[in-house]
């Protein structure tokens, strides 16, 4: 019975352990923006700025504040100013009592009562509203640059996510290179093999040495060589794509070997550039930087209004002795060593900075498109000469074979053919590699890229 429910568990739970098979790429990048642990950072990054953007407006609303102070004491200040707080004072409490209205020294006379009172609890509840109503314009500039952050903070947050999409494509695509790679590689390794079996066959026959079959076998075993370290490439690709999707990969569906390039005019890429939208925002943030500090100029003008109650004990009569204060209150700094000039300025300069950053980030990006252009023309070019060129090493490869059946040639000139037969396809895999690569890289300078 025990073995029958430890069965049946092992068939429920065990697709939850499997790997995800012929992934295709368009659910990969719906499993990146779900999974990928960077996004999800970039993400938390996004909403924390969210709520520091909201942090200037609470500024804005004021505060309030409530407190709650219990004390004893017999000081005679203090238990004079609890009484009279508590509106419990009296004339008792100046010692009317023990004055002498006959005696001409009765108000030389120290009264007990008043320099000697018996100790007292004091319970003080206070409840105060403050509000900034004038600050220069720094709350609202503050609101301004917090808010900027925010939107900085999802250009970021795309940015991460153009960048995962580019390496999330740019394996597939490799994946997809490296299989071909090896289909090509296998064909090549069975040609040495069948080169192989008719240098043995020669041998038998004496047309050919024992030297002649050792120099096949020692360019197969490069040849396997090759072949094993295209397939640890491969597991490796299918390692990093897991890391990207956060779950396991075992294979996906084949996508063609060279992704379509794109060439983005000059309106798109400063519209849509990742490092052209942040440049403008930091203008603007330096733009309010500058109104910002130009309000230290002026007075900051605040309001408050207290509310409370106090007495020997707490919470007692709460109506009959309570108390409230309103108020205004301006402050203006007239001088302080000159420091709010100081700021001023180089918040200007900060400006001007910024400004120079902009057109530096424009015309940077797009001289880097137009470089990773050139760069990917020249490599599909290369692209299209090396498949040529692969295509002749082996025809050239298949006649020097021939020829060496006809006994006209010897197996090293074989075997220098079909080198430059492997030397061709790993170029070519290399290109087409550095092909894609800059074609991702492009994609990834804007927002239209992911």
């Amino acid at each position: 019975m025990k073995m029958r429910i430890y069965l049946i568990l092992m068939c429920v739970t065990f697709p939850l352990f499997g790997s995800v098979t012929n992934l295709e790429l368009k659910k990969a990048l719906t499993m990146l923006e779900e999974k990928n642990l960077e996004i999800k950072i970039a993400q938390f990054d996004e909403q924390m700025k969210l709520l520091e953007a909201k942090l200037p407006l609470a500024t804005r609303l004021g505060k309030i504040d409530a407190t709650l102070s219990a004390v004893r004491s017999n000081d005679a200040g203090n238990v004079f100013g609890f009484k009279v707080q508590s509106r419990e004072a009296t004339f008792g409490d100046f010692g009317a009592q023990e004055f002498n209205i006959l005696d001409p020294n009765v108000f030389s006379v120290a009264p007990q009562n008043l320099n000697y009172p018996e100790a007292r609890n004091h319970y003080s509840t206070k409840f105060t509203y403050s509000l900034p109503l004038f600050t220069g314009g720094k709350i609202t500039h503050y609101s301004r640059i917090a808010h900027d952050m925010y939107e900085m903070s999802k250009i970021d947050k795309e940015k991460v996510v153009a960048q995962k999409v580019f390496e999330t494509k740019k394996t597939f695509y490799d994946i997809t290179l490296v299989e071909n790679y090896i289909k090509n590689l296998s064909k090549i390794t069975n040609n040495i093999s069948r080169l192989e079996r008719i240098v043995k066959e020669m041998v038998k026959e004496g047309y050919a040495i024992q030297t002649d079959l050792l120099e096949v076998q020692a360019h197969k075993a490069e040849a396997d060589s090759l072949l094993i370290q295209a397939k640890l490439n491969r597991e490796l690709a299918y390692q990093y794509l897991s890391f990207l999707l956060n779950e396991e990969v075992e294979s996906i569906k084949n996508i063609d070997e060279m992704a379509p390039l794109n060439m983005p005019s000059k309106e798109e890429i400063e519209n849509d550039s990742f490092d052209i939208q942040k440049a403008l925002l930091g203008l603007q943030i330096t733009d309010n930087a500058v109104w910002v500090q130009k309000a230290s100029f002026l007075p900051i003008i605040g309001g408050f209004a207290e509310y409370g109650s106090a007495d020997n004990m707490i919470f007692n009569d709460f109506d009959d002795k309570d108390f409230y204060t309103v108020g205004v209150q301006a402050t203006w700094n007239i001088f302080n060593g000159f420091s709010d000039k100081i700021n001023l300025e180089k918040a200007k300069l900060e400006h001007l900075k910024t400004m120079a950053q902009v057109e530096l980030a424009k015309s940077g990006t797009e001289l880097k498109a137009k470089q990773l252009q050139t760069e990917a023309l020249s490599a599909f070019e290369m692209v299209r000469s090396d498949e040529k060129r692969l295509a002749y090493a082996s025809k050239v490869y298949e006649n020097y074979l021939a020829k060496y059946k006809e006994g006209m040639i010897s197996v090293g000139d074989v075997l220098i053919k079909q080198s430059k037969e492997l030397e061709v396809l790993l170029k070519l895999l290399t290109t087409k590699n550095t092909y894609n690569a800059k074609v991702f890289e492009l994609d990834s300078l804007t927002k239209k890229g992911e």
